[in-house]
């Protein structure tokens, strides 16, 4: 079986699309529930305050 290297939208592609997006879910979530602050609160305390 020989190596074909695929861009875009192939099967293995979406797979770790979806991983990394329930990770990443996962740990907005745990970020939430251990500061006690959502995550556009979060975001915006980094931002530069006028």
């Amino acid at each position: 079986m020989r190596y074909i290297q695929h861009w875009g939208f192939t099967e293995q592609a979406e797979r770790w699309n979806g991983r990394l997006a329930m990770i990443g879910f996962v740990l907005a979530l745990a970020t939430e529930l251990l500061s006690g602050q959502g995550v556009i609160q979060q975001l915006s305390s980094l931002l530069p305050h006028r």
